[in-house]
């Protein structure tokens, strides 16, 4: 198991935050994973914190097995992506409280962020399938076995994620840099 990154950010991901901001916080999350739920709301106290300074990137990690809903929840993002929309959509489905991600929660989500609801529902969530297959499939190579993992500046990040945790695990490899 790797404790490096990778691939490393690029184009394809969804950044949060300038590209050339000295800090990177990349979490593999599950939409339906009661923990990722949790660490949402400790990433945006962190990014509120940290502003300018602090890129926040968002990958695909479906547990399939253990959450029905997380595969149709990862490809409506993606498909809200499509149109400029992934972190409204994202948010949306990260709102407090248990999760809402049936087919009709997701085409209310797309609905409220201004997507059309039959764009993040089966068929037109085909062309999404692979990007979110091959992402998962990466993160497995990579040593990724459960959600939500979370890598600071490249390195695998193990400790707990608490806001003040990760702003320590942050600013540690500010001054190491």
């Amino acid at each position: 198991m790797t404790t490096r990154l990778d691939p490393p950010v690029g184009p394809y991901d969804h950044v949060l935050g300038p590209p050339d901001a000295e800090l990177t916080l990349v979490e593999y999350g599950d939409y339906e994973c009661p923990y990722c739920r949790d660490a949402a709301i400790v990433i945006d106290d962190v990014r509120a914190r940290l502003g300018d300074r602090l890129r926040f990137v968002f990958r695909q990690f479906p547990l399939h097995e253990v959450h029905p809903h997380a595969i149709a929840a990862a490809l409506a993002a993606e498909m809200a992506g499509i149109e400029g929309r992934f972190w409204e959509m994202h948010d949306a489905m990260f709102t407090p409280g248990p999760p809402h991600l049936t087919q009709d929660d997701l085409r209310a989500h797309a609905s409220s962020v201004g997507v059309r609801p039959e764009r993040v529902v089966w068929p037109a969530t085909q062309i999404v399938e692979d990007r979110v297959e091959a992402g998962f499939n990466a993160a497995v190579r990579t040593g990724v076995r459960g959600t939500p993992t979370l890598f600071v500046n490249g390195e695998r990040y193990e400790g707990d994620v608490t806001v003040d945790a990760l702003l320590d695990a942050l600013e540690s490899q500010a001054r190491s840099a």
